[in-house]
This record gives C-alpha cells, structure tokens and sequence, in this order.
C-alpha cells in the first residue's frame, strides 16, 4: 500500500477510534499549554517520534493506554480556569501533576462523553458567565477547540 494511503486509512481509524485524528488533539494541547510537541511527548510518557508518527498519521494508534489516560487528562485540565486563562504557574501545575500521574486504566476509568466530575466545570463556568455569554464564547471556540466548545454549550443549556 502506498505510504499516502496508509497514512489516509490510519486517519481514519483514529477518528473512529478517538472521535478525531490524534495529530488535531495533540497540536491543541501543544498550543494550550505552549510547550513544544517533544516536551509533550515527554509529559505523556511516549518518546518524541513515536508522538510525530501518531500525528502524522503513519501510525494509527497509540499502543500504551496510560499514555492515552494521560492525554485526556491534559485535556480536562485544559478546562481549568487558571489553565484556560493561561497562568503560566497553573499550566506548568497541571503539565506536572499530568507528568508524575501514574493512571490506572480499566473499562471505567477511561473518559467517554460527559461524566461526573465535567460537573463542577459546568457549575464554575455559570458561575462566571450568563448563557449568552457561554453560547458565544462556544461560537468563537468551535473551529479551533471543538471540545471546549461543546463544554461551554452544555454549561449554557444546564443553568
């Protein structure tokens, strides 16, 4: 199979399996935490061109669970007010408690769609903004952070 078609084909089997192509999930954490694709590699304990062949696509998967319980990690804590507001102290914080977690990865421990804890997310961000506000700042969001968006709309719809 040519390499362009391998590459297309485990495209999309990472967005059947993940809900979206791996690089797009990485180049948001890359730019949410302003750190650099290897030291992000290193912070989900996966060695830097391993993480390049994922995102890139010639790889389809990453192979250690615990590497994938820690990437959605990160993207919880994403959600952090400190963290989305871009507190450097806050987001090397999080990058560090991310680093130094040693996941446990079972059928209930791995994230789908929302669960409990999304709860006091959703009470902090109407606590700190009206519906309209939430459902705009979703808008603005949508293109370049999906996942945040589709956060935002749902503290809106639940006020």
């Amino acid at each position: 199979m040519e390499d362009h078609k391998i590459v297309q084909r485990n495209i999309a089997l990472q967005r059947e399996w993940y809900g979206e192509p791996l690089g797009d999930r990485v180049r948001r954490l890359v730019v949410a935490f302003d750190i650099s694709q290897a030291f992000l590699a290193e912070v989900l304990g996966i060695s830097a061109p391993m993480l390049s062949q994922v995102m890139s696509g010639r790889r389809a998967k990453i192979g250690n669970p615990v590497v994938l319980a820690k990437m959605i990690m990160l993207e919880r804590k994403v959600l952090v007010p400190a963290v989305a507001a871009g507190d450097r102290k806050a987001m090397q914080e999080a990058l560090e408690d991310v680093r130094d977690s040693r996941p446990t990865v079972g059928r209930d421990s791995i994230p789908v769609g929302a669960v409990a804890d999304d709860q006091g997310v959703l009470v902090a961000l109407r606590d700190i903004g009206e519906d309209e506000d939430l459902t705009e700042a979703a808008k603005l969001l949508d293109d370049d952070f999906p996942a945040l968006a589709d956060l935002l709309r749902r503290a809106a719809k639940n006020s």
